[in-house]
């Protein structure tokens, strides 16, 4: 019983830790959702209604974050949105890594190290599933291909 229960416990921790980095994207989205959320239920909305509004107003943060991402050329702004879905996603992933490793871990320094640690991973992981929709553009932007079929090392070739 022992030997299971130790191996069902290393599994939940293991999959909550798995569902944390899964989901540290979505930390900015949720909190947008919630701030809509509350304010719409504070205005007399009703609870469905915040809900609705809510869970839309979270969507379209995340979408709208990811297509800007996706569509715009300037390097410092797609550094801005990723910082700001980094951001949060570190203040959470902080927390969860702080509370789990006081599960093990009796000195204080070393949670506080794990804990940024754990921030650092998170905040990583969420700068990345952002940035994978952004597409690798030419320096120049208004560069046109006109044989993009051709591989470099051909074309180079070719003209000299």
């Amino acid at each position: 019983m022992l030997a299971l229960g130790l191996v069902l416990n290393t599994l939940g921790i293991g999959s909550f830790c798995w569902l944390t980095i899964a989901l540290a994207v979505y930390a900015l989205p949720f909190f947008v959702a919630l701030s809509i959320g509350m304010t719409a239920f504070q205005g007399g909305v009703g609870v469905v209604g915040a809900l609705v509004i809510g869970t839309a107003g979270g969507a379209l943060t995340l979408v709208l974050g990811q297509v800007a991402i996706a569509v715009t050329r300037s390097l410092t702004l797609r550094i801005a949105i990723a910082t700001a879905f980094a951001v949060p996603a570190a203040l959470a992933g902080y927390h969860v890594v702080f509370t789990l490793s006081q599960i093990g871990v009796p000195s204080l320094a070393w949670r506080e190290a794990l804990a940024c640690l754990g921030a650092v991973c998170i905040s990583g992981t969420a700068w990345t599933r952002l940035t994978v929709f952004a597409e690798a553009r030419p320096f120049e932007p208004a560069a046109v291909v006109e044989n993009p079929s051709r591989s470099i090392l051909t074309v180079a070739r070719a003209e000299g």
